[in-house]
């Protein structure tokens, strides 16, 4: 057998590039067409995007997946593994810049324990003296959030993603419109990925990713660009889980008066009274209400 990375998977395909030596080989032309085993079936398990996999070959020139390796990351939405990097992709303008939406994707980031670089695009849509972006630049970087602001059209701040991509397996998410297959096609002319025009009337844009892929650069770095959702559920997250999931609770936590604290009534509870001082984000921890409840009601619902 051999040892490959799946980078693409559709219409129940699976397309496996080689490894040698635990390097991906380059070169386009390089993938193997493989049909997953019926065992991973019957044990209720499917190939991802992301895992390293033992192959063989069969006599069409095609492959079968025989055995998935073990994963260091798993994602649920969307689905890849062995992702090192989360990059979430939010516009400033067309669509309007969405914080609560970008929280709920830095929790499933939290709870996936992948480190997350927040991208701030479409910077040449803005005036000369609008500063909404860099507002929400230190905001994050306060948290503790790698944050950068970028225009794909006009260049800025395109070689310090990429940068920052080298070598990594990285996944792109966010709003659909956000300019995800825009920049990609910045980070490596010639990609030529579909891209669309905003709908301002919904203020989304249409669907132009289709399946999941790793996208390869020319830098060691691999991207999954990933179809664009407006949406994130939280059934695979535990409300008790909710509050780890903000970095800025963790030291306060340890100091509430009563043990599994949930942070919104609680009297001697220090997250609260951090809200209430300034000394975290007021629409952080807004948000954090906003989480919670929802994941009552829907544990109740299901």
């Amino acid at each position: 057998m051999l040892e490959g990375l799946i980078v693409k998977a559709l219409s129940g395909y699976y397309y496996v590039k080689p490894l040698r030596d635990n390097q991906l080989i380059s070169g386009e032309d390089q993938a193997v067409q493989c049909r997953a085993r019926g065992i991973f079936k019957k044990r209720g398990i499917s190939p991802l995007v992301g895992d390293r996999v033992m192959y063989s070959l069969t006599e069409n020139g095609e492959g079968t997946v025989d055995e998935i390796l073990p994963r260091s990351s798993e994602l649920i939405r969307p689905p890849v593994a062995n992702v090192d990097l989360a990059v979430l992709l939010f516009s400033v303008k067309e669509p309007d810049l969405n914080l609560l939406l970008l929280d709920k994707f830095l929790v499933h980031i939290e709870h996936a324990g992948l480190d997350a670089v927040i991208v701030l695009t479409k910077q040449d849509l803005t005036e000369a003296s609008d500063e909404s972006a860099e507002k929400v630049k230190r905001m994050y970087e306060e948290i503790g959030y790698e944050v950068m602001i970028t225009s794909s059209l006009q260049g800025i701040g395109v070689q310090q993603v990429k940068d920052r991509l080298a070598g990594e397996i990285s996944v792109f998410s966010g709003q659909s419109g956000v300019g995800k297959s825009t920049l990609l096609n910045a980070l490596m002319p010639g990609l030529a990925l579909e891209t669309s025009e905003i709908s301002l009337r919904l203020g989304r844009g249409r669907h132009t990713t289709r399946h999941v892929e790793l996208i390869e650069l020319d830098n060691g770095g691999y991207v999954a660009d990933t179809p664009g959702f407006s949406q994130l559920d939280f059934l695979e997250l535990g409300v008790e889980e909710l509050s780890s999931c903000f970095r800025e609770f963790a030291p306060l936590a340890a100091e509430c008066k009563f043990r599994g604290c949930s942070h919104l009534h609680e009297p001697g509870c220090r997250v609260i009274q951090a809200a209430e001082d300034g000394i975290i984000q007021v629409g952080r921890y807004e948000h954090y209400v906003e989480f919670f409840t929802e994941m009552k009601d829907k544990k109740r619902r299901y």
